[in-house]
């Protein structure tokens, strides 16, 4: 999606989103609020020190509320390609928060750097020819020591499959299977790469959801996150 795109969406996005993903028994909040939790559960098993977050394609802000509270010393940026969706990101919260509206192409070199960069389904969205570069990007903005968590949809899923399928802002969208993005990660530098599979029981089965931790390396996760310094 272009960034035009994106600005029309903006305002009617978070209703889209639950209509593709009623079937799961959760909302919006908790696909959001669980990537967050494994951020903040990396951090603290790496001893991570974390002053400053990137949120990489911010959005409307669904990330930005979890990630105060998980970081709460933390400045937080946020860049996105939509004006309109920052607009939005701002109204959930602005205290120690920077907004930054980019091109898609050229991450701002003014931002600085960041302990920690987060982004969570973006990648999907933008074209396979731009990710090598743009993952680049990002490399160069972490901090020494920094480190990368990427969430994304697993096409090897076919519940995701269905909810891609049937989201209008995700017409464009081409998922990318976690070994595919992981080369593109090394590609892009990254030395370090693990991979974990993630929501494997819809919201009827949440009481099995502690088993999920054993089943990581399992790849039909409805999602997976990688992390990468």
């Amino acid at each position: 999606m272009a960034e035009a795109e994106f600005d029309i969406v903006a305002s009617d996005y978070a209703a889209q989103h639950a209509r593709s993903i009623r079937f799961s028994g959760e909302d919006v909040g908790y696909f959001a609020e669980y990537k967050v939790a494994d951020a903040r559960r990396m951090a603290e098993r790496e001893g991570l020190t974390v002053n400053r977050v990137l949120d990489f394609g911010a959005g409307v802000g669904n990330s930005l509320k979890p990630l105060r509270q998980a970081f709460p010393d933390a400045h937080i940026s946020c860049l996105d390609v939509s004006e309109r969706s920052l607009d939005l990101c701002r109204e959930q919260l602005s205290d120690r928060i920077s907004f930054h509206a980019y091109d898609g192409l050229h991450m701002p070199a003014a931002m600085g750097s960041f302990d920690f960069v987060f982004t969570a389904c973006v990648f999907h969205h933008i074209p396979e020819e731009l990710h090598v570069a743009l993952l680049e990007q990002i490399r160069r903005h972490l901090s020494p020591g920094g480190v990368f968590m990427l969430f994304e949809h697993n096409p090897w899923n076919p519940l995701t499959r269905y909810a891609v399928a049937n989201c209008p802002f995700d017409e464009n969208a081409v998922l990318i299977s976690a070994p595919e993005m992981r080369r593109r990660l090394v590609r892009a530098g990254f030395n370090h790469v693990n991979t974990n599979y993630r929501i494997f029981f819809p919201g009827p089965l949440a009481a099995l959801r502690p088993l999920e931790r054993s089943l990581a390396w399992l790849p039909i996760g409805a999602q997976y996150s990688l992390t990468a310094s």
